[in-house]
């Protein structure tokens, strides 16, 4: 059987509607626009204390482990890699705010892991998903559209933070504003001439003007990955002492519910955009893919880096066409060429990777037209669902909000019956978070 064979069979490509080289692109620009992933995390963990450069390989290692697991047995496009958000958590709250050492809050990362792993084989991750009601599933979506558009923004400094305004345009004469508007036109008309790999070709082209305007800058081709010696098993020393505390405790859980629905609304809104939602707006594998970020964690904290989560910067494959795990195990195989090609990769600057972004949340967005909008119980959560998601900068907040107000919609309404058992259960939860832990 030729490659192409083996592939097909593997990966189901007909049954998805999709062929090699639509998955393979995709792939690398999912791949391409996370990539910064490689720069920030050894930055950020290093603030805590964690060698850099063990950081860098471990990052990488948890990030193939992980996305091999989505590919083969999830069989999807999602991509994953150490969670922005939740390393800031690590270093800046858990270690720099509190106190700690970076080994308790790789031992609290390794815990959550573990815990991730027990709930993904008792399916209890699998009834959250399948219980979101499908007007909250697209509001995810759409929300996801919203916060990746404003991120893109944002690293362009086409819109920066203002002390009299919180928001404001930016300089549209800076070199980063250039740099994207050029990817931005270049991805524009690419996609209207319906050219493939238009999102790609945005990211290179944007990299290249980024050259002369001196936010590109290329330090070398090759380089060995550094040992991860100094932070694999850090955790070894970490007694009983100090893991049966109410700190641990809190530390824990705070990771629990971040990663939990951080992980839960990318899933649902890249499943949603890419049309995999069964009828009864249910993702078929995903147990399977939920296992392969708790296998991520915990191979992660081994390793020494922060908690693994599916990038929302999936949903760039998804656009160009990505639907199977072929679309995974390119990212993931390139993931392990960045092993040995470090400068190469993370040359790549934020604002050549904010085009690609800024048209994703486009095609995100569209899912905001299949929410039943004249149902106020329906239309209200899925609201706030969205707009807290750029607002608060997190998609696990806006699931927050819409997880919340769903129920209390409908028990307002006289139609209790209409919200899931398990949805009261989420709503609740949620309250007594923002009651005992924010």
């Amino acid at each position: 059987m030729n490659d192409s064979g083996f592939l097909e069979k593997r990966f189901k490509l007909s049954a998805n509607k999709t062929t090699v080289k639509t998955e393979i692109m995709a792939g690398i620009t999912t791949f391409v626009s996370m990539a910064y992933i490689l720069a920030v995390n050894p930055i950020i963990l290093s603030e805590a204390g964690m060698d850099s450069g063990a950081v860098f390989t471990a990052t990488i290692l948890a990030s193939i482990v992980a996305t091999l697991i989505m590919a083969f047995y999830a069989n999807y496009p999602f991509v994953l890699s150490a969670g922005m958000g939740l390393n800031a958590y690590f270093a800046y709250v858990v270690v720099l705010q509190n106190g700690q050492t970076w080994q308790f809050a790789l031992t609290a990362v390794f815990i959550e892991g573990l815990i991730f792993l027990l709930l993904t084989f008792v399916n209890v991750r699998e009834a959250i998903v399948n219980a979101i009601p499908i007007n909250l599933k697209n509001a995810v979506s759409a929300g996801i559209g919203l916060f990746i558009a404003f991120i893109g923004l944002q690293a362009s400094n086409i819109i920066i933070n203002d002390d009299a305004t919180l928001l404001r345009l930016g300089n549209l004469k800076s070199p980063e504003a250039i740099t994207c508007i050029i990817g931005l036109i270049v991805i524009a008309i690419l996609h209207m001439k319906k050219v493939q790999g238009s999102l790609l070709i945005g990211i290179i082209v944007s990299t290249i003007v980024g050259i002369p305007l001196g936010i590109t800058n290329f330090n070398g081709l090759f380089s060995l990955p550094p040992s991860i010696a100094p932070t694999a098993l850090a955790f070894k020393n970490i007694g009983l002492s100090n893991i049966l505390t109410s700190e641990m405790l809190v530390v824990v859980i705070t990771f629990l519910f971040v990663d939990l629905f951080d992980t839960i609304g990318t899933l649902i809104g890249a499943a949603s955009k890419a049309n995999m939602l069964d009828d009864e707006g249910k993702l078929p594998n995903v147990k399977q893919a939920l296992f392969a970020d708790a296998v991520g964690t915990t191979v992660g904290a081994v390793l020494g880096t922060s908690t693994v989560t599916t990038f929302v910067e999936s949903t760039a494959g998804i656009s160009e066409g990505g639907r199977t795990g072929l679309t995974s195990l390119t990212s993931a195989c390139l993931f392990a060429l960045a092993l040995f090609f470090a400068p190469l990769f993370t040359a790549i600057p934020a604002a050549a990777t904010a085009p690609a972004l800024i048209v994703v949340g486009l095609f995100m967005v569209e899912n905001i037209m299949k929410i039943d909008f004249t149902d106020f119980t329906e239309g209200f959560p899925a609201f706030l669902t969205i707009i807290t998601m750029p607002l608060a900068y997190s998609i696990g907040d806006g699931l927050m909000m819409g997880i919340i107000s769903y129920p209390v919609c409908k028990i307002l309404s006289g139609r209790a019956k209409e919200s899931s058992v398990v949805m009261y259960i989420l709503a609740v939860l949620f309250i007594l978070k923002i009651i005992f832990m924010t």
